[in-house]
């Protein structure tokens, strides 16, 4: 009898890898949360796309029609890690094309679209940051990627911070580079014009305790995946982060701002897989705070 533990544990866990691969890791889905954060002086909604973490490849089919399947949105936003191999850059940007915003389309890069992936021994992650031995890394098509992008009208937010009208909305908005390969440049976060609504975007969240701190009331951020791979009761095993594992993904209260940590709608080629932790676009519909009451959130929509 005891002998046959081992083997029900071994076909459990073959199932839930075989179902992680072929299942999960392709069930898209898009999910609604509600945020009543914007100033009573604005419009009285405003909606953002928030995608993160595609990882495309050459062909990659399902995902290029799901993104087509999304619907329109006020401003679209995607926090990097386009590209899970260089020669997909012309699949993620025609991609991509279909979920521009209304009024505004905006990008910062991940890692993966700087550097060109490769195979790596999941259990590294488990490691702590300051103890993995470096890697050196092939650069990518960043600059094709940049390109192409800001002539097919997206706004490259890398390390800057600029004043703007969103549909009758004074935004003050900040892009960073890269927090998780040391590329943000915090100099430019401090905030000039608080009177405007704070709008905060990267890649990696490692950032956003600085940036929170800073004012900015409003944050979306990806690169963890969700964990991509979670457990009951115990949550994400891993997320590449400094951040707790509790602010994988979801929308955080950090101070007085909110931060949005998108799961994500790809992984790795090297590591095609997801458990309990589906790919997901968001659409935030961002609302009027009630007048004198503090911001707050509505439950998540799956659709």
């Amino acid at each position: 009898m005891l002998s046959r533990i081992p083997l029900a544990l071994a076909s459990i866990g073959l199932v839930c890898i075989a179902y992680g691969v072929a299942i999960e890791r392709r069930a898209y889905r898009l999910v609604r949360r509600g945020l009543a954060i914007l100033p009573t002086d604005g419009p009285e909604s405003l909606t953002v796309l928030h995608l993160s973490d595609l990882h495309f490849v050459r062909v990659d089919r399902r995902k290029s029609a799901f993104l087509a399947s999304l619907p329109g949105a006020d401003v679209t936003v995607v926090t990097g890690d386009f590209l899970g191999e260089p020669e997909a850059v012309e699949t993620a940007v025609a991609a991509v094309r279909s979920t521009r915003g209304r009024l505004a389309s905006w990008f910062v890069l991940g890692s993966n679209d700087y550097y060109v992936p490769r195979a790596r021994n999941p259990l590294r992650y488990f490691i702590p940051t300051h103890l993995r031995k470096h890697r050196y890394a092939r650069r990518g098509r960043s600059k094709e990627m940049r390109a192409l992008l800001s002539s097919d009208g997206w706004r490259d937010l890398t390390n800057l911070r600029e004043e703007m009208d969103l549909g009758g909305l004074r935004v003050e908005l900040l892009g960073l580079d890269d927090a998780h390969i040391q590329r943000q440049d915090l100099r430019v976060a401090p905030r000039r014009s608080p009177s405007r609504f704070g709008i905060a975007v990267m890649h990696s969240p490692d950032s956003a305790p600085e940036i929170a701190a800073c004012g900015y009331p409003f944050v979306v951020a990806g690169h963890t995946h969700g964990g991509q791979v979670r457990l009951p009761l115990v949550g994400a095993l891993v997320t590449n982060s400094h951040l707790p594992r509790r602010l994988v993904s979801g929308l955080i209260r950090m101070g007085g701002s909110f931060v949005h940590v998108s799961p994500g709608l790809g992984t790795s080629k090297y590591a095609p897989f997801r458990f309990l932790c589906p790919p997901e676009a968001t659409l935030l519909e961002l609302r009027r705070a009630p007048s004198g009451e503090g911001p707050a959130t509505s439950d998540a929509q799956p659709q």
